[in-house]
């Protein structure tokens, strides 16, 4: 990366501005013209081309002078003064100019065209770049030291290129069964005729590829980084030996130009450490786009069969019903015929009457779920209703709450009376005791000093087992394995206020 990244490409200016019509017209020309290898062209030669044309209207050999001026100023063209058609000393000296499209100018109009022809992605998927890469590579495992330059060089083109071709058109293939204009087409009765056809190809692809990309990936690891750059130095050597006169290009550039083509092969086949290479997404992602097509044709035949009666087929399965001659037979029929029925799930909290895990859903009671009518017609409304009276209900909860803190009670006066308990030393002990005993442990470990205390002034110490020792808490409704903790009830004496 250099400067040049941030820098304006003025020689597309053309493409976009105000006269983009006859600056287009102009280009062409030159464009035409360099293809036949005739590179100079005077202003009367591309105004007499651009009537040619018929695309302007009233254009006058002014206008293509003032078009020429423009295209120059931003250098998609080079002058040259043409003195030699002059026969006066007046006609010289106004400087006459002949013109010339300079390099990039030549890509720009190139990549113009090819975009004019552009109706799709394009792209192909062809296995035998894979045969063709993998082969190469073991040609230059097998090379002698002695190679000549120009032998490795046509050796690297044709591995480089074959890779660029595999990876550009296979993306661009790929890309082109992921258009909007291919979801359409899934949708659509006219894609049967294209299934199999296309089906079959991806599927040689993906086998060619599981052929050649495994051998491939096999042999990369073989090649050890001297070789390697003995082999690369050899081809920068012999693209050193090539005169350009117009791009000069050290050795060095050649060769770190070599490293990162080879770096990019191997990353591309191998992948990067911790990372998947391209190689193995491109399997997937055309085994996605099989799985995808038959889908879509699946649910186009499904689409179809969707008319069509099937009065025959039900008819010839209630005569198989009626000669059954048991209940239980019909209930397998029907398995095997309609398979499961649809269920509906509810979602709420699960009231079990335990909370051990060993019991199953059909031991235990049923919950009783209210369903509301899901009609959208609104029922007549019966008068204002009464207010319920919760007094019981509330009568209820009070006592089960006072049950509770008096049971929570004796035990807290029980354990104070024992001063110290471990876990490991409790016989089996109803779940509410358990339930109180884990409500202390764990508001003991919230606290940095391991210590509570209750409402009713005990105050409640945690000590940890030593070694981490485990245990059983052995309950009625199951048993609990963990730490063996001690805890340690104390009550401080009343404090006098002065």
């Amino acid at each position: 990366m250099n400067d040049v990244l941030l820098k304006p490409i003025v020689e597309v200016s053309y493409l976009n501005a105000q006269n983009v019509d006859r600056y287009r017209c102009v280009m062409r020309c030159f464009y035409e013209h360099h293809q036949r290898l005739q590179y100079w062209l005077r202003p009367e030669e591309v105004y007499k081309q651009v009537l040619i044309y018929g695309l302007l209207e009233n254009y006058t050999l002014d206008q293509c002078h003032q078009d020429l001026n423009q295209l120059v100023e931003w250098k998609n063209l080079v002058p040259q003064h043409d003195g030699g058609r002059s026969t006066t000393v007046e006609e010289y000296l106004r400087k006459k100019f002949r013109y010339m499209m300079t390099p990039y100018s030549v890509e720009i109009e190139r990549l113009v065209t090819s975009l004019e022809h552009i109706r799709g992605y394009g792209g192909s998927l062809e296995p035998s770049l894979f045969e063709s890469i993998a082969s190469s590579l073991q040609k230059v495992k097998e090379l002698p030291l002695s190679i000549a330059p120009q032998e490795a060089l046509a050796l690297w083109e044709d591995i480089y290129e074959t890779f660029t071709k595999l990876t550009e058109s296979a993306a661009d293939y790929i890309a082109s069964l992921q258009s909007n204009k291919t979801e359409e087409l899934l949708q659509t009765e006219a894609f049967l005729t294209y299934k199999s056809s296309v089906t079959e190809y991806l599927q040689g692809f993906v086998q060619g590829l599981q052929r050649h990309a495994y051998r491939i990936e096999g042999l990369l690891p073989l090649f050890d980084s001297e070789s390697i750059h003995s082999f690369l130095q050899k081809v920068q050597t012999a693209l050193s030996s090539r005169p350009q006169l117009d791009e000069l290009i050290t050795p060095e550039e050649y060769l770190h130009r070599l490293q990162t083509q080879w770096q990019s092969l191997n990353r591309w086949f191998l992948g990067d450490p911790g990372e998947k290479s391209d190689v193995y997404y491109l399997e997937q992602t055309t085994k996605d786009t099989i799985a995808r097509i038959v889908r879509a044709a699946l649910r186009i035949q499904e689409k179809r069969r969707s008319g069509i009666s099937r009065r025959r087929e039900l008819d010839y399965l209630g005569q198989w019903f009626l000669s059954l001659d048991s209940a239980e037979k019909a209930h397998q029929l029907a398995a095997y015929a309609f398979g499961l029925y649809r269920c509906r799930h509810f979602q709420g909290e699960d009231n079990k009457d335990t909370e051990s895990p060993d019991i199953s859903m059909w031991q235990v009671g049923p919950n009783i779920h209210n369903l509301r009518s899901r009609s959208r017609k609104k029922s007549r409304s019966s008068g204002p209703e009464p207010v319920k009276n919760q007094q019981n209900r509330q009568q209820r909860a009070k006592a089960e709450f006072l049950s509770q803190q008096r049971q929570q009670g004796e035990l807290l006066l029980n354990f104070l009376t024992q001063g110290t308990v471990t876990i490991s030393s409790l016989d089996t002990i109803p779940a509410a005791t358990r339930q109180v005993l884990l409500k202390w442990i764990g508001s003991c470990l919230a606290n940095k000093s391991r210590q509570i205390r209750t409402p009713d002034g005990i105050e409640i110490s945690l000590l940890l087992p030593e070694n981490q020792q485990r245990t059983l808490l052995h309950c009625e409704d199951g048993e609990l394995d963990l730490p063996d903790y001690t805890l340690r009830f104390h009550k401080p004496a009343d404090r006098h206020q002065s």
